[in-house]
């Protein structure tokens, strides 16, 4: 490769690195939570960037993958109402909001002793489970928000609740199904009718989601309800 393209293709991959760098801001400003989360944020503790809500001793930490390009402080609403409920609820950051830069970071919350579930809002899923998979001591469960395991996050004999919206538009429906046989047979499935994708957070529209219709409040409080319910079955 003479000299004079080795500069041309530097040029160009400098380009689109700089264009996916932009791309990836524009979306983390779609995403920031809304007025309501940011109240509620102001309940949380922050530390390495990880928001914690509840007591520290609690006998039960819930730890929190977010969904791509979506700021933490989004899921403040319910984690705000399942830390009330008296479980410790960690709610972990990411390079550039995505976890599958850092689908170990649970380790800076779950230490030796911990005993703790994990789940996460659609890719944030994925990667929990994957965590979950490779980290079996301490674990008492996973949860899903619109969102499955892959082959690589496989579950087996592990309690698991499954959370989505019948409005969501973003959720790849057959993948979702065909996921089924990476749970286990006793997974629970819990559907919200008129709940969407982005009513797993708070952060507003999102795009490719249908519109919800139920109101954002509503779908908060129906996820902190069925999480609170199956996390007492773990106790």
């Amino acid at each position: 490769m003479r000299k004079w393209q080795r500069l041309l293709l530097s040029f160009v991959v400098a380009l689109v690195l700089l264009a996916g760098i932009g791309h990836v801001v524009l979306t983390r400003q779609e995403h920031a939570p809304t007025a309501a989360a940011r109240v509620a944020q102001k309940a949380a503790t922050t530390t390495a960037g990880t928001l914690f809500f509840g007591p520290k001793d609690a006998k039960l930490t819930v730890v929190v993958y977010p969904g791509a390009f979506v700021d933490p402080g989004a899921y403040s609403i319910w984690a705000k109402r399942v830390a009330t409920a008296g479980y410790r609820v960690a709610i972990v950051s990411f390079p550039y909001d995505l976890a599958v830069l850092g689908a170990n970071r649970a380790a800076r919350v779950v230490k030796p002793g911990t005993r703790y579930v994990i789940g996460g809002h659609s890719l944030g899923g994925v990667m929990a489970s994957r965590y979950a998979k490779a980290h079996s001591r301490g674990l008492a469960g996973v949860f899903f928000l619109a969102s499955y395991p892959d082959a690589k996050g496989a579950l087996k004999a592990v309690p698991v609740i499954s959370l989505t919206g019948s409005r969501d538009g973003v959720l790849d429906w057959a993948a979702y199904k065909k996921a089924k046989a990476n749970l286990p047979k006793a997974t629970s499935y819990r559907r919200l009718a008129g709940g969407n994708h982005a009513g797993f957070g708070a952060y507003g529209k999102q795009a490719g989601d249908q519109a919800a219709t139920v109101s954002n409040a509503a779908q908060q409080r129906w996820i902190a309800k069925q999480l609170v319910a199956w996390l007492n079955t773990l106790e």
